[in-house]
């Protein structure tokens, strides 16, 4: 006999067996492939992709470019979509300028970011792209974008340069919408004024199928533009800027700087030897960043702000306004007769004029540049009192221009001298010789150009700056500079002047190289010697004015020699250049 199946039972049995189907099916979704489906769920999602602004530029005081922004071919490579790393890494170093090895270490960098593209190589040749870009098929990985890069037109150190962020950059900057391809400001204005010279990053939200493919199910609200970077018009003018540059003798380093004396504003900055900002824009491979940063000549040093030196004879007008201000002499004075030197213990500190230059008042001193003058006056005030007094002439103290990076320059202290030397050291010295701007004392040449300008614009010290206005969504705005009076009266100042004008237009003057007959020049020269023992440092500093302008200088030659010989006439030569350009 056999039993009869009834109705539920067939139904018991079917619902059994499409459970075990089921079950089956899970098992085999979940365990037995379920690697291979994750990987591709794991690619069919909501992508974020980041629109990135376009930089800022920058443009000289008459809205001449300075910087520029170019079309840059760049090759990306996804991760994710590596399935040969081997025959990838061919491809690329075949085709392009770049290191198996580099190409190596980007892809192990990138190995957790599968499907966020990364810049490989960038500046590409338009008929390299286009020739490669027929292969592309065969690396799914790799792709070209056209994008924006740094072009600078001319070489400087005031503009700095962008280079790719590096890890540490990107943990600290990613939350701020940086990516690990983002160029940032690395050095100049490019870094002070990073955050408004990038703008902001806009975004667009993708569905994206399996190869990564647009599905396009997202259609409204669901972008947004970028806001591009803020355009800086500065205080430079080219063709000034572009002259210094030329004629800036070819086997010397050192820096000249031109300052609006009434604004502030810097019309030249330019330090020898520099370097070409562009070479970061391209492949820079470890080998040329090692020579660069390597390089004895310190190509990359910005010897206007990061450079200090001793001032020589340029500082001796901070002890003769001292010596006025506390009304230890005044324009009749006449101090220790300069014989060639003078004695003070048993050292015997040396005149630069061997034959002496006899009795002298302070603006005659001033003129000649007599060292014993000043070695005299030097023994009326403590070290503590020129050490407070030259800070307040702001010396020895940063300009806060706006670069980064300034170096504030050293004056010592008497308790300086005791950490260093013993407490028994005789400061008598030490002292002497600072005040012919010798030994310890060293000032930027930034720093001597500011001070310069307040004494051309009646005592107001004025903040340098180089950014003169920005331009964002054709909305101008204007900076503001600081001002403060420096500790000097009118009639010392006047004093002081009268001084600086023999030293450029009488007879016997050291700075008589630098005369000129359209534009009264008022100047100082200095002759620093350095420790290498090479020839001095050559400085002459000072201002020039007549109806169309009112600038400072400085001229500063490393190892150069007199600064009345070898600097006065190239200062001469820019303010001539200067003249003839506003005129016309």
């Amino acid at each position: 006999m056999y039993r009869k199946l009834t109705t539920p039972s067939i139904l018991s049995y079917l619902i059994i067996f499409l459970f075990l189907i089921l079950f089956f099916s899970i098992f085999k979704l979940q365990i037995v492939e379920g690697t291979k489906y994750s990987n591709i769920a794991e690619k069919n999602y909501v992508r974020i992709k980041t629109i990135f602004p376009v930089r800022g530029e920058m443009y000289d005081c008459k809205y001449r470019s300075i910087t520029l922004n170019k079309p840059s071919y760049n090759l990306y490579i996804a991760p994710g979509k590596i399935t040969d790393e081997n025959k990838v890494a061919e491809f690329i170093i075949k085709n392009f300028d770049i290191k198996l090895k580099e190409v190596k270490e980007i892809i192990h960098d990138s190995r957790f970011r599968l499907y966020q593209e990364v810049l490989i190589v960038q500046n590409i040749n338009f008929k390299k792209m286009i020739k490669t870009s027929e292969q592309l098929n065969y690396y799914p990985s790799l792709s070209f974008k056209i994008e924006k890069i740094r072009n600078y037109i001319y070489t400087n150190h005031f503009t700095g340069y962008v280079g790719r962020i590096n890890e540490k950059e990107y943990f600290i900057l990613k939350e701020k919408g940086y990516s690990i391809n983002s160029y940032i400001g690395k050095s100049g204005l490019e870094k002070y004024y990073e955050e408004i010279l990038r703008g902001k990053n806009g975004y667009k939200i993708l569905q994206v199928d399996a190869s990564g493919q647009n599905l396009q199910f997202f259609k409204h609200n669901l972008e947004k533009s970028p806001v591009d970077g803020t355009n800086l018009i500065l205080t430079i003018d080219n063709e000034l800027q572009s002259f210094v540059s030329s004629i800036f003798p070819d086997d010397k380093n050192g820096a000249i700087v031109i300052m609006d004396v009434e604004t502030g504003g810097i019309l030249a900055y330019v330090s020898k030897p520099d370097f070409d900002q562009n070479i970061f824009s391209g492949n820079l491979s470890t080998e040329e960043w090692n020579e660069i940063v390597n390089d004895p000549a310190k190509p990359m040093l910005d010897r206007i702000i990061h450079g200090t030196y001793p001032p020589g004879s340029v500082y001796k007008t901070v002890i003769a306004t001292l010596g006025l201000e506390e009304k230890v002499l005044n324009e009749k004075t006449k101090l220790v007769k300069c014989v060639g030197g003078l004695w003070f213990g048993n050292r015997y500190f040396k005149c630069w004029w061997k034959k002496g230059h006899g009795r002298l008042n302070v603006v005659d001193a001033i003129k000649y540049s007599c060292d014993v003058f000043f070695y005299d006056l030097s023994t009326q005030f403590s070290l503590e009192q020129i050490h407070n007094f030259t800070k307040e002439n702001m010396l020895a103290v940063k300009t806060e221009i706006d670069l980064p990076g300034e170096r504030a320059g050293f004056f010592p202290t008497r308790q300086w001298y005791i950490d260093n030397y013993g407490k028994y050291i005789s400061i008598i010295g030490y002292k002497v010789n600072l005040c012919i701007g010798q030994g310890e004392v060293l000032f930027t040449p930034l720093q001597v150009c500011s001070y310069y300008a307040a004494i051309a614009n009646n005592g107001i010290w004025t903040r340098p700056h180089l950014l003169e206005k920005t331009i964002e969504e054709k909305k101008t705005q204007t900076v503001q500079v600081e001002r403060k009076q420096l500790p000097l009266s009118i009639e010392n100042l006047q004093l002081l002047q009268m001084s600086l004008y023999k030293v450029v237009n009488e007879s016997y003057g050291t700075g008589v190289a630098a005369s000129l007959r359209e534009v009264i020049v008022y100047g100082k020269t200095g002759s620093a010697e350095n420790h290498m023992g090479e020839e001095t440092h050559s400085w002459f500093v000072g201002y020039a004015k007549c109806e169309m302008f009112n600038i400072a200088f400085v001229v500063f030659l490393e190892n150069a020699g007199h600064g009345g010989s070898v600097s006065a006439p190239i200062a001469r030569r820019i303010i001539q250049f200067y003249y003839n350009l506003e005129k016309i």
